[in-house]
C-alpha cells in the first residue's frame, strides 16, 4: 500500500468528513472500541466528525487522514491540553486504520506522524487510552509506550460489554528524561 498522510485544516476536515465517517463506521462495526456503540449509523459518525472542526481550528485538536489513492484509509488525532498546568502534554485518539488496509504499517505510520508532530509542537508527554487485549495493544507495545495501568469495566465495547481499558504514556521530544531519585 502506498499511502500519503496529511494533517486537516478545518476546512479540509470539513470537506472529508463523510469520508471519515465511513472510516469511523468501518472501524466500529469491526468491533473496536472507540468511544461508539453499534450499529454506528452514518449519519451520525458525520455528525461526529463535522463537531470536531471547530476544535481544529481552534488548535486543540489536529487530525490527520491517510489516503490510499483517493480514499481515506485511515486516520489519527491529538487533542491538546487546555490547562495551564498541563500544556506540555497531549492526548492520541481515534487511531482507526480502515480493515481493508489492516497488517501493511499504516497503524504505526500514523502513530509515528502523530509522535513526531506532537515533538514538534513542543509536546513532551503523550498518553492514550485502548480496550485491554485489543489488537491496538500490541501496536503500542511495540512502538515504545509505557502501560500506567488497567480500569476494569472503562467503557462499553462497540456490542455494549463493559470492558477493562488499558492506560499508555509516552515522553517524547525533549523532555524525554529518566527521573533522578
Amino acid at each position: 500500500m502506498r499511502t500519503r498522510t496529511e494533517r486537516l485544516d478545518a476546512p479540509q476536515l470539513l470537506a472529508v468528513a463523510e469520508e471519515l465517517a465511513d472510516l469511523l463506521t468501518d472501524t466500529v462495526h469491526d468491533g473496536a472500541s472507540i468511544g461508539f456503540l453499534a450499529p454506528l449509523d452514518r449519519t451520525a459518525a458525520v455528525a461526529w466528525w463535522r463537531e470536531r472542526v471547530d476544535g481544529v481550528g481552534a488548535g486543540r485538536l489536529a487530525v490527520w487522514a491517510a489516503r490510499d489513492g483517493d480514499r481515506v484509509v485511515g486516520t489519527v488525532s491529538l487533542a491538546f491540553a487546555d490547562k495551564p498546568n498541563s500544556r506540555h502534554r497531549a492526548e492520541l485518539v481515534k487511531l482507526m486504520v480502515h480493515r481493508d488496509a489492516r497488517g501493511r504499517g499504516l497503524g504505526r505510520e500514523l502513530l509515528t506522524v502523530a509522535e513526531n508532530a506532537a515533538v514538534a509542537a513542543g509536546i513532551t508527554l503523550l498518553h492514550l487510552d485502548t480496550e485491554t487485549d485489543s489488537a491496538a495493544e500490541h501496536l503500542y507495545d511495540s512502538a515504545g509506550w509505557t502501560r500506567a495501568g488497567v480500569i476494569p469495566d472503562y467503557a462499553a465495547s462497540p456490542g455494549g460489554v463493559l470492558r477493562p481499558t488499558t492506560l499508555y504514556y509516552k515522553r517524547v521530544g525533549a523532555g524525554v528524561h529518566t527521573p533522578t531519585r
